[in-house]
This record gives C-alpha cells, sequence and structure tokens, in this order.
C-alpha cells in the first residue's frame, strides 16, 4: 500500500495541516527547516542513523549519520555567525556535490542566513549576474572553483566573505578564509535561529525570456509542502534509501535531494560523478537504493544503452521510479516497465512552486505521456491565453495555471516585484507552460509559452545566451533558441550574424561555443551555430525568436505582419 493510499480522497478531503501536524511544524516556536531536517530526527532517537552515503568520482564512499548531520552543520552555523554575518544575509553555495554542499545549506539556514545555491558549472558571467543581483554578502566554495570568484570579486563590492572548504591556509589569497567542515571544533548545540513560517529560506536562480535571472525567494513554510510530497509523491518509507540525482544548484536538488527526505528521516545518497549508464546501475545496486528520482534527459541516455545494460546488476532493491524537468515521453515510461519491472512517474512542478504540483502516484493508474493529476491542496486547471478564463472542454490547450496559497510557492522574484506580479493574472499564477486535461482529469504537456530554453530539464534563458554572444568579438547580432534534441529534448541553437571583417568557418563556429561555455555554462553553449546576413526582427526591432523556432521545429510561421522589411 503506497503513502498516499486513495489520490480521489485525499485530495477530496486534504488540508495542508495534515503535513505540519506529522512535522510538528511549528512547535515551541520553531519553523527553521534546518532544525526539522538535522536536530528534530536527533530528538526523535534516530542520531545513529545513516543520513547521507556519499560515492565520489573514484569510489570513495563516505557516510554521515544525522549526529553527524546535526553537528557539522552546527559547525557552519556558528563559524558564519563568528564572521560577523547575520540573518537575513544572502549567502552563496557554490561547489560539486560533496557533502560540504549539503550540509552547509543546512547550517546557513540554522543561523538564518539565506542560502544561494548555484552549479559549479556556472562561468564567470553566470556567477557574477546572480551575485550581483543578490548582492550575496558570503560564498562558500573550493579551490576547484574559486578562480571564477576570484576573477569577479572586486565587482562585487557586497561580497565581503569568500570561504574555501577545502583548503589550507597558504593556498588563501588575500582575505580568503578557509573552513575545515570536520576538523573545526564540534558545536554539538546551536541555539538555532528562531524562523518564522515567512522567514526567507532558499533562493534559487531561474532564466526567464528576456532580461536577467530571476531569483524565485522561497521562505521556511516551503517545508510543508516538500515533506508530504516527498512523502506521497517518491513515497518514502523510514527504511527507504533515496536517490535524487538533481544538483542542488536546480530546486529539485534542494526540495527532494535534501529538505523532503531529511524532514522525513530517510537516508540519501549521492553520487558526485558524471553520467554513465554502468556507474549509475552500479550505484544503485552497491547501495541498495529503493526510490529512484531522475530527469527524462538520463532516463534517454539509459534508454540508449539498452536493456541489455540493466540486466548486468542487481536492481532488485528499486521500488518507486519517479522523473522531473521535462515531459515524460511514453516510450520511456514504456521501457521502464521492461528494464526495471516498473514505471517511472513524471512529476510536474517549477522553481517558483517549490514542490510538486501536479504528478503520478505510486498506486494511480498511469497514461504514459501523461504528467498526471494536481496533487491534494493544489487546485490547477488550464486557461485561456487571452482571457485567462478557466477552459471547460476537455482536450483544449491552455496555459496551466495554479491557485495560489499553497506552501512552497515562492514569495516574490528577489528585487523584481513588477516581474513576480506579471505570473499572476485573474487570481491565479500562470506557469509558462501550455497542456491539456483530459476527461479523466489528467493533465498532457504540450510545450513552453516563451522563448525559453529547455535542455536537459534545466532552464536556459535567451536573452542570456545573446548578450554573452555579442560579447565576442567577431558577433554584431544573435539571437538563440531551442532545437529539438533527441536526448535531452532541446539543445541551444544560436543564429549569428558576423561584424565586417569576419568570416564563418568552422574555427570561429568552435571560438564562440567555448567563449560561451566558459562565460556561462556547457548547457548555455551553443550545440550548432548558423551564420546568418541579418536576423528577422519586428518593426520595432525585437528580434523575432518565433520566426526562427518555427523553421527550425517545421512548425507554421503563423503572423508575420509586423516583419520588417527588408
Amino acid at each position: 500500500m503506497s503513502n498516499i493510499g486513495s489520490y480521489e480522497e485525499k485530495y477530496n478531503n486534504f488540508d495542508w495541516k495534515v503535513s505540519a501536524t506529522e512535522l510538528e511544524y511549528g512547535k515551541d516556536g520553531m519553523y527553521n527547516i534546518a532544525y526539522y531536517c538535522s536536530d528534530r530526527i536527533v530528538e526523535k532517537g534516530l542520531g545513529d542513523k545513516v543520513a547521507l552515503i556519499w560515492q565520489g568520482f573514484s569510489g570513495a564512499v563516505r557516510n554521515y549519520t544525522y549526529r553527524d548531520i546535526k553537528i557539522y552543520s552546527n559547525n557552519f552555523a556558528k563559524f558564519l555567525s563568528d564572521l560577523g554575518i547575520v540573518p537575513g544575509d544572502r549567502i552563496c553555495i557554490f561547489m560539486d556535490r560533496i557533502p560540504e554542499l549539503f550540509i552547509s545549506f543546512l547550517g546557513i539556514l540554522k543561523m538564518g542566513g539565506i542560502t544561494q545555491p548555484l552549479f559549479s558549472a556556472f562561468g564567470e558571467e553566470a556567477l557574477f549576474t546572480r551575485l550581483d543581483d543578490a548582492q550575496t554578502k558570503a560564498i562558500i566554495t573550493t579551490k576547484k572553483h574559486v578562480g571564477k570568484v576570484r576573477r569577479i570579486r572586486e565587482k562585487l563590492p557586497a561580497l565581503e566573505k569568500v570561504i574555501l572548504v577545502d583548503a589550507d591556509q597558504q593556498k588563501l589569497k588575500g582575505d580568503e578564509i578557509a573552513f575545515g567542515m570536520e576538523q573545526a571544533p564540534k558545536v554539538n548545540e546551536f541555539p538555532v535561529f528562531k524562523a518564522e513560517a515567512e522567514t526567507p529560506s532558499v533562493l534559487h536562480y531561474t532564466s526567464g525570456t528576456t532580461g536577467k535571472p530571476k531569483g524565485a525567494m522561497h521562505v521556511h513554510s516551503s517545508i510543508i509542502a516538500q515533506y508530504i510530497t516527498a512523502k506521497w509523491v517518491l513515497d518514502i518509507t523510514t527504511d527507504d534509501i533515496c536517490w535524487c540525482t538533481a544538483d542542488p544548484g536546480w530546486v529539485t536538488g534542494t526540495s527532494y535531494g535534501i529538505i523532503g527526505p531529511w524532514s522525513a528521516g530517510v537516508t540519501q545518497t549521492v553520487l558526485d560523478a558524471g553520467f554513465n549508464s554502468e556507474k549509475w546501475y552500479g550505484f544503485i545496486q552497491k547501495h541498495k537504493i529503493t526510490v529512484w528520482y531522475t530527469a527524462p534527459t538520463a532516463i534517454r541516455l539509459l534508454m540508449k544503452d539498452g536493456v541489455e545494460a540493466v540486466k548486468k546488476y542487481d536492481l532488485s532493491s528499486l521500488r518507486h521510479l519517479i522523473s522531473v524537468g521535462e515531459p515524460l515521453n511514453a516510450e520511456a515510461v514504456i521501457w521502464s516497465e521492461e528494464a526495471f519491472d516498473k514505471p517511472f512517474h513524471d512529476s510536474y512542478w517549477q522553481t517558483e512552486t517549490g514542490a510538486i504540483v501536479i504528478t503520478n502516484y505510486p498506486g494511480m493508474k498511469i497514461k504514459p505521456g501523461s504528467m498526471g493529476k494536481p496533487f491534494p491542496g493544489i487546485t490547477a486547471t488550464v486557461v485561456d491565453q487571452k482571457t485567462f478564463e478557466p477552459i471547460k472542454t476537455p482536450g483544449t490547450v491552455g496555459l496551466i495555471a495554479l491557485k495560489p496559497g499553497w506552501p512552497s510557492m515562492f514569495r516574490t522574484y528577489w528585487n523584481n516585484k513588477s516581474m513576480y506580479d506579471s505570473k499572476f493574472a485573474n487570481n491565479l499564477y500562470i506557469c509558462g507552460d501550455r497542456a491539456s486535461i483530459d476527461a479523466d482529469g489528467y493533465f498532457w504537456f504540450v510545450g513552453r509559452d516563451d522563448d525559453v530554453i529547455n535542455t536537459g530539464g534545466h532552464l536556459v534563458g535567451p536573452f542570456e545566451i545573446e548578450s554573452a554572444l555579442l560579447e565576442h568579438d567577431a558577433v554584431a547580432e544573435s539571437a538563440a533558441i531551442g532545437k529539438p534534441d533527441q536526448v535531452n529534448m532541446e539543445v541551444v541553437k544560436a543564429f549569428v550574424a558576423l561584424k565586417p571583417g569576419y568570416e564563418a568557418n568552422a574555427d570561429l563556429e568552435l571560438s564562440i561555443m567555448n567563449f560561451i561555455r566558459k562565460k556561462l555554462s556547457p548547457l548555455a553553449m551553443p550545440q550548432e551555430i548558423e551564420f546568418v546576413e541579418s536576423l528577422p526582427k519586428t518593426r520595432s526591432g525585437k528580434i523575432m525568436r518565433r520566426l526562427l523556432k518555427a523553421k527550425e521545429w517545421g512548425q507554421e510561421i503563423g503572423d508575420v505582419s509586423t516583419l520588417e522589411n527588408d
């Protein structure tokens, strides 16, 4: 029997108090996420239970109990407080998936800071944009990545502290600080900051169509949604060993790679290595993983290696499989039933929603290719793209819209309330994705309603890519779109008009690709560059990405009345 039991019964009779009561949320005035993910579990007598199994690239394994997590996060909290960092300060985590990443996340929250996780793959410009916008006070990083920080630090006057978790004093420059989580004096007890339910907790940056990336601000009471969705969608139980493959630079990696499972007191695993199907299967076999949460891109890569690769390993421990980040095509669901003898369950949510909002549930009939049904406590519909009125006719495509008020909904975009306000219409949060609802109430994803590129489950904003392209000496004009890709759903394709004196060739294409990779990230790097004489624009000078994308995807071009005449 699954944790959720009867979906219809739970949906029709749900109150978020169910989750808050199980968590004892707010008891003795305690609302801090970090307490519920560490101290509370120890107080329940589970201090010796393994909380984290970490495996590095070389295969080395390190285990951490809940007592370890409590003490080491206390160490971080005291260290940061002693540095003069105060509640409300933004503290960036910028490192690979090492234990310090996960534990410092809690340490920052324990002393009242706002944790700002960023992908370690980000280049200098992507890093600068996000640190500058948040006016980040401190950054926690490693020797491997500190070079990027050093090259932009003088442009970041608010960034007072640069902390390295793996360096000794001799390897530091200037006023950088070394901190060894396990070498520091043990702080057995730390007065956890008495956050309110609405106190800011996590700042996750997400890409938009225009302008700079936006910081989605979440609050401590988001744990109410993250805990119960982990129990009912991931179906985690006390004895489970969970593997969420997402990097905590992405909201999935914090909501379900840290908060959800640890607040439920289960064991989590982390593989700090790149994708390799046999390494992944070996990891599952070695640690007897039971609940596996991953992305459709990874599933499609596994499919390429075939069922034969699966059969080399004993994966009988797997009990429940879930995916997130982009639509899970029907073929992947059917393949997983053949390969693992159980289907992947698609789940849908966003950085802004903070937790799963539409999904397929354990024990519920799966319609391969469908997103599933709304989570209890979530009122979801599709609305007309012009009037924002709910669509009543089954199968009609509209914009996914949610009734505001669930605990993990973002509270604002950092320093950008006008953008936040623009996400709401007709008293609904408009997700920016198109879908339809069938006669049985299942949602079916159609696509983004904007130009944001979904590559491997990660959203990449075209504006940020185009802005970086224009910094290359040879580029006069640029446009970036998503191009169809069998594995990643979309990859970045750039259209580039060159400055006089430059000639289009393979060397220049490679130069531009590497330029973007270094400035932004590997995900933002164009996989193809098409050199053009000019770009299609409206009469007001706005590049018509829609036209370029329609041609690339073989779609109807549509209205071109605003296209300027050459």
